[in-house]
């Protein structure tokens, strides 16, 4: 009887792709280089796969206990807010961030608030030493008698460690410096990534453990190793923020026992990291005048209303093509407002440069924060403030009209709950094709809400106008 043959498979290093012939370039992630031959046992020449015994029979489905998938609180609330409640036992969660972000210190921090609820926690660090880690949980009140901390690289060694302590919650630190023994490969590797990933899930599965481990990340932004990585875990988590600011934000890209939608606020200090319940005191500033080129935009973060203070500067370019810099604002998004300013409001702003930016480093890429940022853009090139405690929100279409965003009750409710006293928002359509409806007003939670169809007429309403400017030109 002939037994199974082997054949050659062809392997990208970085991304897993395999291919029947060698190739120089990967197809998948366009690596050049990163394609080796691998041997793999090919089927039997009767093409039969022998039956195998099961681990438990199959029942019916409203048999099966939920009982072990209930989620417990993590002591941190934030993140306990993007898990949908906490960490499930058996879970395999994945946090991915950059270099720096906090991903140690932030795991820490869960790993300690696990140990004072007397749950026993298994911290693995294989890029420190269990001294650094120990300097560092001193520096933010880590130490537990129920943590228990240990230095390994080794797979073998780790579930070792588990074994001995078994313990309800496991922090790996990071996934990519654990190596299999007799698996080909470096550490870090496709290979070795998918065999370490493999194992530490069977285990969380088994000993309804909840395993908890940290990604490296690409210069591209994305998780580093193999994309079956993810697929593997039951929670892909993202942990970001600027190098210069303290504000971090934590996402959830994948969650079997939650929403996606959902975001969590942190800050980073000296002494650890802490929860941010209410972070819009850190991307808005309160002025005690009224300040040209400044307007206030409501974001949605996953489901949670966020004010951020968008900046405008327009001043006469010296160059013949004048400058266009963001911060925090996708420059694209700029300059197709620019082009709407210019075409539908008269603003020309073909020989001045432009610079926008939001304060604290926040991101928005939310469509809703246009209008803001026209309003900063136009208060900054009349040179005249907008009304004191306004908001705007609205998505400008390249037509100039105003388009209605999602959740606007809630970012008005928001922005009303924070002290705002007028609102400026996107009418609904008219009813007939092409005809648009005049600003309305009407009152939400005692704040004052315009409703107009354009931006021209958001403008006006504001006294950001071409008008406004004669006006000043004359009283001068």
């Amino acid at each position: 009887m002939a037994g199974s043959k082997t054949r050659s498979t062809y392997r990208c290093s970085e991304c897993g792709w395999s291919t029947a012939r060698w190739v120089g370039r990967c197809g998948e992630c366009q690596a050049w280089g990163s394609v080796s031959e691998v041997a793999t046992a090919s089927a039997s020449p009767s093409g039969r796969t022998s039956a195998a015994p099961v681990t438990s029979a199959a029942v019916p489905i409203g048999q099966v206990s939920a009982e072990r998938a209930v989620h417990h609180r993590s002591g941190v609330p934030e993140l306990d807010r993007v898990l949908g409640g906490g960490l499930v036992p058996g879970a395999a969660v994945l946090l991915a961030g950059e270099p720096g972000v906090g991903k140690s210190t932030l795991l820490l921090e869960v790993a300690a608030r696990t140990a004072a609820a007397r749950q026993r926690t298994l911290y693995v660090t294989g890029e420190e030493s269990a001294a650094q880690v120990r300097l560092r949980a001193d520096r933010t009140g880590g130490i537990h008698d129920q943590l228990y901390l240990a230095a390994e690289t080794d797979l073998g060694a780790v579930l070792t460690h588990i074994e001995q302590v078994r313990p309800s919650t496991v922090v790996i630190d990071s996934v990519q410096t654990i190596s299999a023994s007799g698996v080909d490969g470096v550490p870090g590797g496709v290979t070795q990534v998918k065999e370490v990933a493999q194992a530490l899930v069977r285990m969380a599965k088994s000993r309804d453990i909840t395993v908890v481990m940290i990604g490296h990340v690409t210069k591209d932004g994305a998780i580093a190793g193999p994309r079956v990585l993810e697929h593997l875990v039951d929670v892909v988590l993202h942990f970001e923020g600027e190098r210069n600011s303290r504000f971090r934000m934590l996402r959830a890209v994948k969650n079997r026992f939650g929403p996606v939608d959902e975001v969590g606020c942190f800050d980073l200090g000296p002494d650890g990291i802490r929860t941010v319940d209410d972070p819009t005191g850190i991307f808005v500033e309160r002025h005690h005048g009224r300040v040209p080129g400044t307007c206030v935009a409501v974001s949605m973060e996953g489901r949670r209303p966020l004010l951020a203070e968008v900046q405008g500067l327009v001043t006469l370019s010296p160059a013949e093509r004048p400058r266009r810099t963001t911060s925090g604002i996708d420059g694209s998004r700029l300059a197709m407002i620019l082009a709407v300013l210019q075409q539908h409001c008269g603003i020309r702003l073909h020989q001045h440069d432009v610079f926008a930016s939001t304060v604290g480093g926040a991101r928005l890429s939310d469509p809703g924060a246009d209008l803001a940022l026209a309003v900063a853009v136009a208060s900054a090139h009349f040179v005249s403030a907008p009304p004191a405690g306004v908001v705007a929100l609205g998505e400008i279409g390249l037509s100039g009209e105003l388009r209605r965003v999602r959740d606007l009750p809630q970012r008005l409710a928001e922005a009303a709950r924070l002290g705002f006293a007028m609102a400026v928002v996107p009418a609904d359509p008219g009813t007939a094709q092409g005809v648009r409806r005049a600003a309305s007003q009407r009152t939400v939670d005692g704040m004052r809400v315009i409703e107009v169809p354009d931006v021209a007429s958001a403008l006006t309403a504001l006294h950001l106008d071409r008008r406004t400017k004669h006006a000043l030109e004359v009283v001068e």
